[in-house]
């Protein structure tokens, strides 16, 4: 049987990468006594996957990863015996038994959303409720997105799926493409907002927490998001 187990990720676990975060939980499953199945041939491994790994820095209340066990006394029994494995800063959340015909994590993931704030004293002058009103209205933004090798020019407004601005809390909501074909990362959203006002940007005066990740049950033409803990049951 295959589980969907939702964990958070936050304090200094933060700057541990996604690596290492799968070897710490094949350490704690083992550690824990979860009878979990693994793959055949000459060097067997956990069957184990993680939905979309975080990056380096990033806080979560919405992370998930699939495993295959032999057998389950319950989703609370498992919870409650990974949680007991597990350090300060990764709590585990839920989990759900899957049905047969569900895809895997990582196939699954159409979006996520983000919560944004600024270091102290960095927050930027031009953010207000009325900028994220007029960068809605905008029937396209195009952006450049870089990566090791090469860099592409794209219209980012289609993978925004939605975009505000709490002007108490001074912090942004994101909810973007997180699609292995169209991932869109928080800070080129906020990037683009300080090119829009001809600003500077660093992004390392953000401070991201992904809330929530998500599947699309909907079409490509109707996207109808949903929390991927959705597909699924308690046992």
């Amino acid at each position: 049987m295959r589980l969907r187990v939702k964990f958070s990720k936050h304090g200094v676990l933060r700057f541990i990468g996604h690596l290492d975060v799968m070897r710490y939980f094949q350490k704690a499953i083992r550690r824990a006594g979860i009878d979990i199945a693994y793959s055949t041939g000459f060097s067997p491994h956990q069957i184990m996957s993680f939905a979309a790994p975080l990056g380096v820095g990033l806080e979560s209340n919405g992370e998930y990863m699939d495993i295959e066990v032999h057998s389950l006394t319950s989703s609370g029994a498992l919870i409650d015996a990974l949680n007991a494995q597990m350090v300060d800063g990764i709590e585990i959340l839920e989990a759900r038994l899957l049905p047969d015909d569900a895809g895997n994590a990582m196939a699954s993931v159409a979006a996520a959303k983000y919560s944004i704030s600024f270091r102290p004293g960095c927050r930027p002058d031009f953010l207000t409720r009325s900028v994220i009103d007029d960068f809605n209205s905008q029937s396209e933004v195009i952006v450049t997105k870089k990566t090791k090798r090469s860099e592409a020019t794209f219209d980012m407004k289609p993978s925004v799926y939605a975009c505000s601005f709490d002007e108490e809390s001074g912090s942004l909501s994101l909810t973007v493409d997180a699609s292995s074909a169209g991932n869109i990362k928080p800070a080129l959203v906020v990037k683009a907002l300080y090119d829009m006002h001809h600003q500077a940007f660093d992004e390392s005066v953000l401070l991201i927490t992904r809330e929530e990740t998500y599947t699309n049950i909907g079409t490509a033409q109707d996207v109808q998001l949903r929390p991927l803990g959705y597909i699924g049951s308690d046992y």
